[in-house]
């Protein structure tokens, strides 16, 4: 039970708390363990030697570059921000942290995060940002919502998710493109937007789950259950075979329910490489725009974290 913005009282979905602890397990040792968003989510791509204001610092830029882009490929370009970045002047240290926000060419930046979606955007909202916190929040991201949501580029679900794994304080629900569709898709409400679906979740979800059914159900989406229906594993999927979800795809859990515990046999071809080769690592090398050398630095990536997103 919870409370509408107007302080009705809201139930919810009868048999949530079953589909919330079956995702639970799905993804503790089933089979949307081991998503990206475990361990390249922005929250997980500061450098673990940063002070607690430069770790704040980067959990607001990591969140501001995922926009539109895999977390495999966002954390791509922070690390080329980690370790490229120049400093701000002689004998500062080179990374990411404010003071070289502020001092790097826009052209140097956008070089350095190319990868990402909406690459030139992102970096007009950066440089805008870093402007902000050093004028407006004395070279700190905001402790709140509001000034969270003032920073250009940043909505909402960004702020939710920056204030609670920066400052700690949860306070709303992050819903994402992934936490949307699947809440909509399993019939818990019907809305026509992330947003709508945060004020949705809110008025009856417990507070104590509001923090971590984000990155439970961007990884569900990421490795079990895809925006694209022909690559959704439903034969697999916990929810599907007892039955809990109204998108499964009815041919897939019969295949998974016939299958039995040993699971659903299925030609390879059929199925995405990054499930056949979950266990295999692979290299790719990033480069950079026509007219310039290849980046050389290789970035070595777990299979299971090119799930689309």
């Amino acid at each position: 039970k919870g409370e509408s913005p107007s302080g009705d009282t809201v139930e919810g979905p009868s048999d949530w708390e079953e589909m919330y602890e079956l995702v639970r397990q799905m993804r503790l040792c089933g089979p949307a363990r081991d998503a990206a968003v475990d361990t390249m989510g922005c929250e997980r791509l500061f450098s673990p030697t940063a002070s607690d204001r430069d770790r704040r610092f980067q959990i607001l830029i990591s969140l501001m570059m995922s926009s539109q882009t895999k977390d495999t490929v966002n954390a791509v370009a922070m690390g080329r921000l980690h370790d490229e970045l120049p400093p701000h002047e002689a004998g500062a240290p080179p990374g990411l942290n404010l003071e070289n926000i502020l001092a790097v060419e826009p052209a140097k930046l956008n070089e350095l995060i190319r990868v990402v979606g909406f690459h030139n955007n992102k970096t007009k909202f950066i440089k805008q940002a870093a402007l902000l916190l050093r004028d407006n929040f004395d070279a700190d991201i905001p402790p709140t919502i509001d000034g969270l949501t003032s920073l250009p580029g940043v909505g909402p679900k960004m702020a939710h998710l920056c204030l609670s794994a920066a400052w700690g304080r949860t306070e709303g629900i992050g819903v994402d493109v992934h936490v949307h569709r699947i809440t909509n898709m399993w019939g818990w409400h019907k809305t026509a937007s992330p947003e709508a679906s945060r004020l949705a979740l809110e008025a009856w979800l417990p507070r104590d789950r509001w923090h971590e059914i984000n990155t439970l159900l961007v990884g569900l989406g990421q490795t079990v259950c895809p925006p694209q229906a022909g690559r959704r594993r439903c034969g697999e999927c916990d929810l599907g075979l007892r039955g809990l979800c109204r998108g499964a795809d009815r041919k897939k859990v019969a295949l998974g329910r016939a299958a039995g515990p040993e699971g659903v046999k299925v030609k390879e071809d059929d199925v995405p490489k990054a499930d056949v080769l979950a266990s295999e690592f692979f290299e790719t090398r990033v480069t950079k725009e026509e007219g310039h050398m290849l980046d050389e630095k290789v970035v070595s990536i777990k299979r299971e974290a090119i799930h689309d997103e």
